[in-house]
C-alpha cells in the first residue's frame, strides 16, 4: 500500500470495485474481450506501457520479473514515458485511489506492478 494507501493493481477482467477511484488501463494494446463500457476506465495511458520489445524478451517470466523491472524503469525516462509516468502521480496524488488495471493473468509481474511502486505502494 502507498504512503496514502490508494494506489492498486487489478485484472481489467475483474469486475469494476466502487473503491476502485480513477481506473487507468497501463497497456499498450486494448484487452481482448472487453468492452469500452464494461471496462469502465477513466483513462487509458497506453503512452506509460513498455516497449514492445521488451514486453517480447520478457515474456511475463517470473524468473525475470526483476530484470524487467530495472529495464522497464529505464524506459521510462523516455520523454512521452515519463509524461505519462508523471501523469500518473499527479492522478495518485489527487486524494482519491487509482487503480492500474492490466490484462495480464499476473499483474503481480506486470508493468503495473512496477508502476505502482514508483507511484507509493500496492493495494490489492
Amino acid at each position: 500500500m502507498s504512503a496514502n494507501g490508494k494506489v492498486r493493481v487489478r485484472r481489467i477482467y475483474e469486475e469494476p470495485a466502487p473503491d476502485d477511484g480513477a481506473r487507468v488501463l497501463v497497456d499498450r494494446l486494448w484487452p481482448r474481450g472487453v468492452s469500452k463500457a464494461r471496462a469502465a476506465l477513466d483513462e487509458w495511458c497506453k503512452q506509460v506501457a513498455p516497449s514492445t520489445e521488451l514486453c517480447k524478451w520478457y515474456g511475463h517470466d517470473p524468473e525475470l520479473f526483476a530484470e524487467f523491472g530495472r529495464r522497464y524503469r529505464a524506459e521510462l525516462v523516455e520523454p512521452e514515458r515519463a509524461a505519462a509516468l508523471e501523469h500518473l502521480r499527479e492522478l495518485a496524488g489527487e486524494g482519491r485511489p487509482l487503480t492500474l488495471l492490466t490484462a495480464t493473468k499476473r499483474p503481480e509481474i506486470s508493468e503495473a506492478e512496477v508502476l505502482a511502486g514508483l507511484l507509493g505502494g500496492r493495494a490489492r
